[in-house]
């Protein structure tokens, strides 16, 4: 996975267009069981149990919640928490990745810089996600009595929004680093390869017609606007 970036995601969040600009991209690079209800707040529960490594229970609760509204469940395909999504962000916190091991992680650091320079933060991914998931909280619980994961919906797109923006009283520049990397991973995780956790049944490989890891599909390469006739395959030689 990269580092993240300046990507701007408007509210209210668009799955279509989220998914559309999301796909290139990725594609070359103890929550309670509830219902899936987008506009009520209410969580979409994860299809396959997951007992979180990294995150704490507060921490795995946000992650679900924000998770939800970012790839929304609709008649496209599945939301990023029944894709497994959460899992695949617990899983790489525990790989060097979250450890900061593929970035360049010595000072000087300047996070007054603009992002267009790359990132210029000490902590590591995981610790960022720490930081940015209790910063996050924080604003909620100030504004609104309640963590991030009990918010309705609009409310969690809000603050989503907030944090995009770094329009939070104190630490502006983490939270907008935060959410960069939040979007990036939850892009990554949505159509990786099912090996890292999560595009479970290669679901969103089948909704936007990918072939997967195929050893050969040059034929269809010069087909513009044909289906692919044949299911993706993952790394492990499984179909879908």
């Amino acid at each position: 996975m990269n580092k993240p970036d300046p990507d701007h995601l408007g509210m209210p969040l668009r799955r279509r267009d989220f998914l559309r600009g999301a796909a290139g991209m990725a594609l070359t690079s103890t929550l309670p069981a509830t219902a899936a209800a987008t506009a009520s707040g209410v969580v979409a529960a994860p299809s396959v149990a997951h007992q979180p490594a990294y995150f704490t229970a507060p921490e795995w609760a946000f992650i679900n919640a924000a998770v939800d509204r970012l790839i929304p469940a609709d008649g496209n395909g599945p939301g990023g928490v029944e894709a497994g999504v959460p899992v695949f962000l617990d899983l790489q916190m525990e790989l060097p990745y979250g450890h900061g091991a593929y970035w360049y992680m010595q000072g000087p650091f300047h996070p007054e810089m603009p992002p267009t320079l790359g990132y210029q933060l000490r902590q590591t991914p995981r610790e960022l996600y720490r930081l940015g998931i209790a910063l996050a909280d924080r604003v909620c619980l100030d504004a609104h009595r309640k963590p991030f994961a009990q918010l309705d919906g609009a409310t969690r797109d809000a603050v989503l929004h907030m944090l995009e923006k770094g329009a939070t009283a104190s630490d502006g520049t983490m939270a907008a680093a935060f959410f960069g990397l939040l979007l990036k991973n939850t892009r990554e995780g949505y159509f990786a390869d099912p090996r890292y956790g999560g595009n479970r049944k290669m679901a969103a490989w089948k909704m936007i017609g990918f072939p997967g890891a195929r050893a050969d599909f040059t034929d269809w390469i010069d087909q513009q606007g044909k289906p692919y006739p044949y299911g993706p395959v993952a790394i492990d030689g499984s179909k879908g």
